[in-house]
C-alpha cells in the first residue's frame, strides 16, 4: 500500500514539473538583440500593463518648420513626432542606434507592412550564424506589428516586443516603438509621407 501511494505521489510530481516546464516555455521567447549579435531569450510579459511604452503618448503644441502630415524622427531626444495640423503634433517615445549606427537625412515612407517578416541583413547572419535567413511575422519578431519603410534606406520605424528599450538607443539604426505607439501612427501615415530623421 505504502509503495502505490509512492508511485502515485511520483507520478503526480512528474506531471508537476512537466506541466510547469511547459508553462515557463510558453512563457518565454526568443529575439534578436542587435547589442550583442545573438538571440536573447525573453520571459513575455504577464500583462498588457508591462507591454505599454515608458514614454507616454501624448498630443503637444507644435510651432516647428514642417507641415501637417509629416513625420519628424528626433533621435537626440528619442521622440517621434507626427505633425497633425492645427498648430499640434502627436509626440511618441522611440528606441534608437546605438553608437555607430545612428543617422539623419530626409526621406518618404515607400512600404507599410502588417506583422512585417523579417529577413537579417547577411553582415547581422555573419555575425551570427544561428540566426534564420527569414522569420515570419508574429509576436516574437523583431520588427513587432507593423513597420513602415524608409525611402531606399535598410532602415524602418517599426514596433517592438521589447517595450522597456523605448527611450534609449539600441537599434542597428531603425526606428522602434511600442507595437501600441506603431499601429497608432501607422494608421495615420501612408506611403509617400515625409520622414525627417535629425541627429544632433
Amino acid at each position: 500500500m505504502r509503495i502505490s501511494k509512492l508511485l502515485v505521489a511520483g507520478a503526480v510530481l512528474s506531471a508537476l514539473v512537466a506541466t510547469t516546464a511547459a508553462k515557463a516555455e510558453e512563457d518565454t521567447y526568443k529575439i534578436y538583440d542587435p547589442s550583442t549579435g545573438s538571440m536573447q531569450t525573453i520571459k513575455r510579459a504577464p500583462t498588457r500593463r508591462a507591454m505599454e511604452s515608458p514614454v507616454k503618448r501624448e498630443v503637444i503644441d507644435y510651432a516647428g518648420p514642417y507641415g501637417a502630415g509629416t513625420v519628424i524622427v528626433n533621435t537626440a531626444e528619442r521622440r517621434l513626432y507626427y505633425v497633425s495640423g492645427e498648430g499640434k503634433a502627436v509626440k511618441y517615445g522611440i528606441g534608437v542606434g546605438r553608437p555607430g549606427f545612428t543617422w539623419s537625412g530626409t526621406h518618404h515612407i515607400t512600404r507599410k507592412a502588417e506583422w512585417p517578416g523579417w529577413t537579417p541583413p547577411p553582415a547581422m547572419r555573419k555575425r551570427q550564424p544561428d540566426l534564420p535567413i527569414f522569420m515570419p511575422g508574429g509576436p516574437d519578431n523583431p520588427l513587432g506589428s507593423r513597420a513602415m519603410y524608409i525611402g531606399s534606406t535598410i532602415y524602418r520605424i517599426h514596433g517592438t516586443a521589447e517595450p522597456w528599450t523605448i527611450g534609449q538607443a539600441v537599434s542597428s539604426g531603425c526606428i522602434r516603438m511600442t507595437n501600441e505607439d506603431v499601429a497608432d501612427l501607422y494608421e495615420k501615415v501612408g506611403v509617400g509621407t515625409t520622414v525627417v530623421v535629425l541627429h544632433e
